[in-house]
């Protein structure tokens, strides 16, 4: 059922996938400026959480895109570790999940079939409702700061670019996630 406002609900997402969310990074400024061969900027602290705080429309609270205008639909990124293995293996080379900068990283779904789709995560504090947007497509760093041949390698297994429609807490370990159409990996 969709409520007063709009926002899908739990209701309508009928499929459920247990997963995992390994990871959860929160970036509070863009290290990944200039030029790659530069190398990134530091981190300002702590970049992995074992919790992270989402709000509506807005992103993930002490996020750099929290609020951003020109990330409108692109406030987080979720990608899949399943597809992180498989560019390991393509490249014949260790690849660090952080060094891609999404935000949430699963573990259990086909996360590239979440594009144009709502979804909800749900780690124990109740639903977490998101939108599907578009790709979270790889850029010229991925060569540098994850392994050479990453960019081309992570195209179509970048993860997805989505927005919270719902208020919500996001925590490490078993998840559900609820989709419209099954994501389980085969």
């Amino acid at each position: 059922m969709t409520s007063v406002d709009g926002v899908a609900g739990s209701g309508d997402l009928p499929h459920r996938t247990d997963v995992e969310i390994a990871m959860l990074l929160v970036s509070p400024r863009h290290r990944y400026e200039g030029r790659p061969a530069d190398g990134a900027l530091p981190a300002d602290g702590p970049e992995l959480r074992d919790r992270v705080e989402l709000r509506a429309g807005l992103g993930i609270v002490g996020d750099r895109y929290f609020a951003a205008r020109a990330h409108v639909h692109a406030s987080v990124t979720v990608i899949g570790l399943e597809a992180l293995d498989a560019v390991a293996a393509e490249l014949g080379a260790g690849v660090d999940p952080a060094a891609t900068r999404r935000n949430v990283f699963l573990r259990g779904a086909d996360v590239e079939a979440l594009r144009g789709e709502p979804f909800s995560l749900d780690s124990g504090d109740g639903p977490v409702l998101f939108r599907g947007y578009r790709p979270a497509n790889p850029c010229a760093w991925m060569d540098h700061e994850v392994a050479p041949g990453a960019f081309r390698a992570m195209r179509g297994r970048g993860g997805v670019r989505c927005d919270p429609e719902s208020d919500g807490v996001l925590t490490l370990g078993a998840a559900v996630l609820r989709t419209a159409r099954p994501v389980a990996l085969g």
